[in-house]
């Protein structure tokens, strides 16, 4: 996987520009102004409330609320505080845009993306900075070749050996899930779950290796079954370029894959990560 490439949006890839053409120093430089003057307008209110309680108005929290509506906002906390959280979620968002326009979040499984964003909810996340944007991108992109094997792995490990169709040592010609759907008196649905999320990841990692742009999330494998069943709520099949997929009313749904050389690729994944597991193709016969 060293030679594993990337469609747009590209991986960081140099020391001056990073993700998409955006300006690291353009980031750092309005992030910092930024909470240069929100410290600033958080003494501005704190002098102003100073001033309207000293003349029986009450503070901020009181006359700049909506009437019934009165919620929290940082900006009229103690600053200390305040800048504490506000730096904290504004350096979130931050990470959150880097990470998506980075082209990363494509190479991730679904286990991997929700590590990836449960990550950012912890107090110790790191300031946006330009040693740690750069840091940070230059690590994710020598590891991106292991961030992508590792989801076919986990992909992989996630199948249900209950079915004689789920080889325990690559993937076949086709496989077995469960609670991808589900049936009721008006017909077949889509479950929301792990399967559904596996399914997408599947899709994702053969686009990668067929070298072809990974679908938006809103028009992936999954959207395009739950509209096809949402429209055809009796049918019980699925089809499209990578999959043919047929689903009962127990739950189940055999997927087959359409383009076996991709599936080669898959498994090659997997004999590099266990070594042994599948015999050489010089051995085999189909």
């Amino acid at each position: 996987m060293s030679d594993l490439t990337l469609t747009e949006p590209e991986v960081f890839t140099g020391h001056t520009d990073v993700i998409c053409s955006t300006s690291i120093e353009r980031i750092v430089t309005g992030r910092n102004a930024a909470l240069t003057q929100i410290e600033s307008l958080i003494q501005q209110l704190d002098d102003i409330s100073t001033l309207t309680r000293s003349i029986g108005g009450k503070t901020a929290l009181d006359w700049a609320m909506k009437q019934d509506f009165r919620c929290g906002c940082w900006l009229m906390e103690k600053r200390e505080a305040a800048m504490k959280a506000i730096t904290h979620n504004l350096d979130r968002g931050i990470w959150r845009d880097l990470m998506k326009q980075s082209g990363m979040l494509s190479l991730m499984d679904a286990a991997a993306r929700e590590q990836w964003y449960n990550s950012l909810e912890k107090d110790d996340i790191p300031v946006v900075s330009e040693e740690n944007i750069l840091s940070t991108f230059e690590q994710l992109h020598l590891n991106k070749g292991e961030v992508f094997e590792r989801g076919v792995i986990n992909v992989f490990k996630g199948l249900s050996w209950d079915y004689r169709t789920n080889s325990p040592c690559k993937f076949g010609t086709k496989i077995i899930v469960t609670g991808l759907v589900k049936c009721d008196r008006w017909g077949f649905g889509l479950n929301w779950g792990w399967q559904r999320d596996r399914l997408a990841d599947l899709e994702r990692m053969l686009m990668i290796l067929d070298g072809k742009p990974v679908p938006d999330n809103r028009a992936d494998v999954t959207c395009r079954l739950g509209d096809h069943i949402h429209a055809n709520r009796h049918c019980n099949r699925y089809e499209d370029e990578m999959f043919a997929i047929r689903y009962f009313q127990k739950g189940t749904a055999h997927i087959s894959f359409k383009r076996p050389e991709l599936v080669d690729k898959l498994n090659d994944i997997i004999a590099k990560h266990y070594p042994g597991m599948l015999p050489s193709q010089s051995s085999t016969t189909n």
